[in-house]
């Protein structure tokens, strides 16, 4: 049974991958469950035992990247309230979006789709429970736009390094770019109790 699943689950991520390079490559709208089970040479209803839409593959594809996400926030809440923290909160939320590259492409060039399905709802919620954890609450307007600026410094660094930065960097070096000037950022905002130096 345990070998089953793994072999389920094998094929569920398979699926998804190849939809997802598919919805990359000519567009959501016009990738079909037909095209996916032909590039992946299993028959419609192999593909339709995992998935019933196209709808049911793009939340699984959200699904699984909102687990490291809600992981990192759990961390966080049982974490001091602290720089160190916040800075290994950047760290920690880079490394998860360093795979998601295409996902986010895909979100950006379909967002109606998303609207409709409410994944941007869960994501919202995350990104806020995210930026909670790098900002004070009642600290300066000006600290919490620095927190809240790292966060999506790093989040934009994720797309930006696989699709807008042209040059001879690696897509590493600039999300290596983009986390170090977040950290500029956080560190900025960050200050200590009075007292403390």
């Amino acid at each position: 049974m345990g070998t089953h699943q793994a072999r389920r689950g094998d094929t569920r991520q398979r699926i998804q991958d190849v939809a997802l390079e598919l919805f990359l490559e000519r567009g959501y709208e016009k990738t079909s469950l037909r095209e996916i089970a032909e590039k992946l040479d299993v028959t419609k209803a192999a593909l339709y035992y995992h998935f019933k839409t196209k709808e049911d593959i793009v939340i699984g594809l959200f699904q699984e990247f909102g687990r490291p996400l809600d992981e990192l926030i759990a961390w966080g809440r049982t974490q001091p309230s602290d720089l160190d923290t916040r800075l290994e909160l950047l760290r920690r939320y880079s490394a998860a979006l360093q795979t998601a590259s295409p996902l986010f492409r895909f979100a950006h060039e379909n967002q109606p789709t998303l609207r409709e399905l409410s994944i941007g709802q869960s994501f919202r919620e995350r990104i806020t429970a995210l930026t909670e954890l790098v900002t004070d609450a009642g600290g300066p307007l000006e600290d919490r736009a620095r927190g809240m600026s790292a966060l999506f410094t790093v989040h934009f660094g994720a797309f930006a390094a696989m699709e807008w930065m042209t040059g001879d960097d690696t897509p590493d070096d600039k999300r290596r770019a983009f986390l170090q000037v977040a950290e500029e950022l956080l560190t900025a905002a960050h200050h200590p109790s009075a007292g403390t130096e």
